[in-house]
């Protein structure tokens, strides 16, 4: 019998003392797709890091086609044919998409870099996988979701044999998420083996021919997913049974007061943006990846200087808005890459949360440390932050915790409206639970929400109402119980009902 592709042996991992691996055995066979999945801090992404060795183990041992391996980086683990697809990311954004797949083995001839060679490369790459990415654009300009697609070209550029990705589909619009399960599956079917970390667990099932659950750093099981359901991967994930509706919004109070509104808001793609959002009330905003979501979320808290329409909170307009400014009025916001725009990753939890708020607790050139400190663990502790101690790095904390310490870092300042990209990207089932729920109360408590998400359910599932963006425009407009279809129907541009 073949020797398994990869196979892990008392893999184990701390942070600051906190075990988040223990002693892990682990068999993924040739053309394998097999998912990791676990509840927020089960140590999924760390053995996949460890795998493409962007972490390394404290203990254990690793195996590629039965020869024993030392991963000490990346590309330590390219050389073992293995390449890992994380949630961060790890493109140059400067640099053009073509640039980046080829980084680092660019054809050449006698030094000189062969182009020609290289976009015909590219133009294989592209008929391979189905994706439409323009080869000169800056990587920097590029929505996340096609960030991921160049990072997925360029290991395959790279030869890869072994596929580990961490969130793949966290960003993708439901289309392009049936494209990259396609690919996967011929992919695998080609001999490539591919390692999933995700908290979709009905993608898991519907591709991954094994699953491994792990929990609070332990391996539970590694059986076949045909023996699976949702429901028993919950159960395994987290000692128990646990549901996962979204929680309903609370019942707008009648006569509530507009807090947020934008009049003919626009920049580049994104125009004549007309908008209310009223005390207590959580808006929903759909629509494909380069619908204009982000870009709208931008304008609205001035990190992007609109070239058209007004911002207002509280009926008062927002004199040429800046995120300062934003900030001043009562406006906070989530956004969607907690690693390049919400968090230092080098600095502590504490610091972090501290960050948007240090002028309360500022004396002239000190900050009052004590008080800083009581603040930070009265608003940690209210979104369950699980950090070995407030000063351990950001860093070290899985993401669904970095996301609750984005949560925890506004809610000091105590915004009258919290804008949320993404909320719960990379998140686990747990942790997603008790965001949703974070969110309807702070909307019960009078904040105006607006939450921006990939997943149409989560929208629908959270909102008073939803937004569909299409092209930069609103496209459409429905009242919480709105068909699925109907919605997906405009922001593809379909025939739809709107209400």
């Amino acid at each position: 019998m073949r020797a398994p592709a990869i196979s892990v042996r008392g893999a184990g991992k701390s942070y600051s003392g906190v075990s988040v691996l223990r002693d892990i055995d682990l068999d993924i066979a040739p053309g394998e797709i097999h998912s990791l999945v676990g509840e927020n801090g089960a140590g999924k992404s760390t053995l996949l890091k460890i795998l493409g060795g962007a972490v390394r183990a404290d203990a254990g041992t690793v195996s590629f086609d039965g020869v024993p391996a030392t991963i000490h980086n990346p590309r330590d683990a390219i050389r073992h044919g293995i390449s890992l697809i994380s949630q961060e990311g790890a493109l140059v954004p400067a640099r053009t998409v073509l640039e980046n797949v080829f980084l680092g083995r660019w054809s050449n001839r006698a030094g000189f870099a062969r182009r020609r060679g290289d976009r015909r490369a590219f133009g294989g790459l592209l008929a391979t996988t189905g994706f439409v990415v323009d080869p000169q654009a800056r990587v920097a300009e590029l929505p996340i979701g096609v960030q991921q697609q160049v990072e997925i070209l360029r290991s395959l550029a790279r030869g890869a044999r072994v596929l580990a990705m961490d969130e793949p589909t966290a960003v993708l619009t439901e289309r392009e998420k049936e494209n990259l399960l396609e690919l996967i599956r011929r992919l695998a079917a080609g001999g490539t083996t591919v390692i999933l970390v995700s908290h979709f667990l009905d993608e898991v099932l519907g591709v991954a021919d094994r699953v491994t659950v792990l929990r609070d750093g332990d391996l539970v099981i590694s059986e076949e997913a045909a023996k699976h359901t949702p429901g028993t991967l919950v159960r395994h994930m987290v000692g128990r049974q646990l549901d996962v509706p979204h929680p309903d919004p609370p019942p707008l109070p009648a006569g509530a007061p507009v807090r947020l509104a934008a009049k003919g808001l626009g920049r580049g793609m994104v125009e004549g943006i007309d908008l209310t959002v009223r005390a207590g009330e959580i808006l929903g905003i759909a629509g494909l990846v380069g619908s204009g979501r982000t870009e709208t979320l931008r304008l609205l808290f001035g990190a992007d200087r609109a070239t058209a329409g007004v911002v207002e909170v509280d009926g008062k307009a927002l004199t040429r808005p800046t995120p300062r400014r934003a900030m001043g009025a009562g406006i906070a916001m989530v956004p969607e890459s907690r690693k390049d725009q919400g968090l230092v990753m080098a600095r502590s939890v504490r610091e972090n949360v501290a960050l948007a708020s240090l002028g309360v607790r500022r004396f002239g050139p000190f900050v009052r440390r004590r008080g800083e400190r009581s603040a930070v663990g009265r608003v940690s502790a209210s979104v369950d932050i699980r950090a070995a101690k407030p000063d351990a790095a950001i860093e070290t904390l899985s993401g669904g915790n970095q996301q609750k310490a984005l949560f925890a870092k506004w809610l000091l300042r105590g915004p009258r409206v919290l804008l949320i990209d993404e909320p719960t990207r990379g998140v686990d089932v747990a942790a997603k639970t008790q965001i949703h729920q974070l969110i309807v109360e702070l909307a019960a408590q009078g904040i105006a929400v607006v939450v921006v998400s990939s997943e149409i359910e989560e929208v629908l599932g959270l909102a008073h109402r939803v937004l569909v963006l299409r092209h930069g425009r609103i496209a459409g407009q429905f009242t919480r119980g709105a068909p699925r279809e109907d919605v997906i129907a405009v922001a593809f541009g379909q025939e739809g009902e709107s209400a």
